[in-house]
Order: structure tokens, then sequence, then C-alpha cells
């Protein structure tokens, strides 16, 4: 069928359902209807839930849930330790499908990601490229998936989350007021706990509250982010799908130009302490942690160095950044006076982004580390109370799991096979 061509926007969101749980049944068909969990370390009663087969959930098992609790709420539950290779393979040759459909894909995480199908939606039926996409993958890679359809990436998100599994769900604009406005407002991406409890305060409590909520008391209560959400509540969201997004490492940073070039130590830890601050305070601001700490000396004679240090862990907190940095200079610093400072936090990411790290992260490790209480009550006000707990987690054994949201991960699907 040939369609008229237009300039709306067509864009899928596209997200594998129990994805770690899928690929597992994939590999072995005699798992198929039975309770399956994804666990840290599946001989050790410590082990953590990192996901699970829909038949698990029907029996209360949740992601993040200790595996003995698993075991009392399901006895005959299957556990499995995670195969990050396996997963990372089949999310390779899902890419690679949608890439057959439209270059313009903006993976997300390992098991999903944005499409912009408007140009071949000029040309086909985006409802019949959906089915037969999603047919498709099951019939090769025996894996469900969602599929959202929508004129943007708000709004295909949240269509994608209406229908699971093996959903495919339309949501236009003129269809908001009876799809969109009726839920909760918790129930809204980009919406966490704490913020949902800010908006109740003011009156709103569903999604439909905050479309025609006051913009100014929005922007008093949560400052750019309120107009934001606003907009998306009305449909609005002029985000492009961005095939190059995954290749942008943000950083956040703060530098100082000292009153007097200076070799006094005291000096020195006082404005890093300041840049260590400053830092927090715009990591906070944005929702963000990093993984690479960076100093930057620049010395009486002009001449300027930047030595780093990349991280096991992601962090926020000044204290960390403090000692990291006070290592670095002790490491680097020649003894000349110093005529600026800078502290930089590279390879940031959302903190909403950082739980598909968390899911595969050793716990165990983590729970020692004081920043762990912020990632998780951040985690907990974007997916709901104790969505992520404390717990010893996967043990050191399994210090090898790697995130599922690297870089070389999301661009897998445009290496070409050997």
């Amino acid at each position: 069928m040939v369609r008229k061509k237009n300039h709306a926007r067509v864009i899928f969101h596209i997200d594998m359902n129990c994805f770690y749980a899928s690929v597992e049944i994939a590999a072995n068909p005699k798992l198929k209807g039975k309770p399956l969990a994804i666990a840290g370390d599946p001989r050790e009663r410590k082990g953590i839930i990192v996901t699970s087969s829909y038949e698990a959930r029907a029996k209360g098992i949740k992601t993040t849930m200790p595996l003995w609790q698993a075991r009392k709420l399901c006895p005959e539950l299957i556990v499995l330790k995670p195969d990050f290779d396996k997963y990372r393979a089949a999310s390779r040759k899902i890419f690679t499908m949608l890439s057959q459909v439209t270059p313009r894909i903006q993976p997300v995480s390992i098991d999903e990601g944005y499409m912009d199908v408007t140009e071949v939606a000029a040309e086909h039926d985006p409802i019949a490229i959906a089915v037969n996409l999603q047919k498709d993958i099951f019939k090769q890679l025996q894996l469900p998936s969602s599929i959202g359809i929508a004129p943007n990436k708000f709004l295909a998100k949240m269509a994608s989350d209406m229908k699971k599994p093996l959903g495919i769900t339309i949501l236009r604009k003129r269809d908001i007021p009876q799809k969109l406005w009726p839920m909760p407002i918790g129930d809204m991406h980009g919406v966490g706990v704490k913020t949902a409890e800010k908006l109740d305060k003011i009156g709103v409590q569903t999604i439909g509250d905050l479309a025609h909520a006051d913009i100014y008391q929005l922007k008093r209560l949560l400052g750019i982010n309120g107009e934001r959400l606003r907009n998306r509540a009305n449909g609005i969201d002029n985000n492009p799908v961005d095939p190059d997004a995954v290749n942008e490492f943000k950083s956040i940073g703060s530098s100082q130009t000292l009153p007097e070039d200076t070799v006094d130590p005291r000096e020195i830890q006082k404005w890093l302490s300041i840049l260590a601050e400053n830092v927090e305070r715009r990591l906070k601001r944005k929702q963000a942690a990093g993984k690479t700490i960076q100093l930057m000396l620049r010395y009486h004679d002009r001449k300027t160095i930047t030595r780093s240090k990349k991280l096991p862990d992601y962090i926020d907190q000044k204290e960390d950044m403090i000692q990291i940095t006070n290592d670095l200079l002790q490491k680097h610093w020649d003894g000349e006076p110093i005529r600026l400072i800078g502290i930089t936090v590279q390879d940031a990411e959302e903190k909403k982004s950082i739980l598909k790290q968390l899911d595969l992260f050793s716990y165990e490790k983590e729970e020692t580390k004081a920043k762990l209480d912020h990632t998780i009550q951040a985690l907990n006000q974007k997916y709901g109370k104790d969505v992520i707990r404390k717990s010893d987690g996967i043990h050191k054994g399994d210090t090898d799991l790697r995130t599922s949201f690297q870089k070389d991960v999301l661009m897998d699907y445009q290496k070409s096979d050997d």
C-alpha cells in the first residue's frame, strides 16, 4: 500500500520482554512456561534476582529481590546465572534487524531503543511495519517484544509500556486525553516517586492534571524540568532519534583560577573541596553520576596537565571526588606553583539509565559504599519504592560482569561479522 507523504514523524519504541529470561528460554525451549529467574549467583542464598519470566512474576518474583525470598515464594523457581555474552549476541542480532528497517536507530539499552520510521512509513503502513518486525524477531530469535508507535519519543515510550508481552500500541496526540491523561502521575516516564510526591502537594495526581497545571507553579516547584514534563504530558517532545547519541559521553566539571599562584597544600585542598561541591551540585541538578574523575592543573607558567582515573562504580558525592583528586594530585603534582585547578566528572549518565547497569553490577561491592544509598534513593524515586534494596547480592567472583549500557554494546549491531 502506497501512503501519502506527510511531515508527521513516526517513531517506534521497541522494548524486549523479560529479555535475559527470554534469551535463556530461546536457548533452551524446555524452560518455556516455567518460572525462571536470572540471579547473580544461583549457588548462593544471598544472590539477587536480575530479571525473571512472566511465570515467575506471577508468583511474586521481582527484580532485585533476594534469592532466598524468591525461593520461598516459588520453591519450583529455576535460577540461572547471567550469561552476558549470550545476551549481548542476541541484542546485536535484534538491532541488526531494526537497522534493516531504518538506519535511524537510537539504542538506549541492551534491550530497548527508538526507531524513526518516518520515511519508511511514507510508503508503507507503520502498523504493518511494526507487526512484521515483531513477528520476524520472534520467528528468527524466539524473543518477544513490545512496540510503541507515536509521533515522538516520549509518547512511543509510554505506548510500548501499555501492553506486554508482544504488544503493539499506537498513541496519537488525539488519543492523549483518553489514553494518557487518566494515568497516575507516577506512571509517567520521567516522573519519579519524589517528583510525584511534590506534584501531589499541588494537586497534580494524574498526567492530565500535569498537562493542565500552571506552568509558573511547576517551574517554581521543579525548575526547568517542570515545563519539560508539562510539555510531555501534552504530547510535546521534539527530541530527535539520534543514532550518534551513544557516542556522547557527558562531562560535568568546575574550575577556578586561584587568587594567587600557590604551593600551599591547605589552600589547594580548600579549592579541591569547593570545586568538588560545585560538581556534586551540578550532578544532582542533572540527576547524574559519573565513572571517571579528571584533575586539571595549570601552573604559574601556564603549562596545563590533566590526569584522570576511571572508576569501577558511579559516583556523585563530593567526598569521593575529593579523595580521588587528592590522590591524583599527590601522584602527579610536581610541586610547581599552581595557577588554576579543575575537577571534571566524565562518562556521566542519568541515574534512570544507571538502573540498567546496577542490575548487572556486584551488589555486594556496591553495598559497602555510602554512595549506593544515594543512588538507591534516586532509583527508587524513578522506579518505585524498594525497586533497589541494599543486599549482599552478586559476589566478588562475579566482578567481571559488565553493564549492558556501555557504548561498545550499544554499537555492536553496526559492526560487521568476521
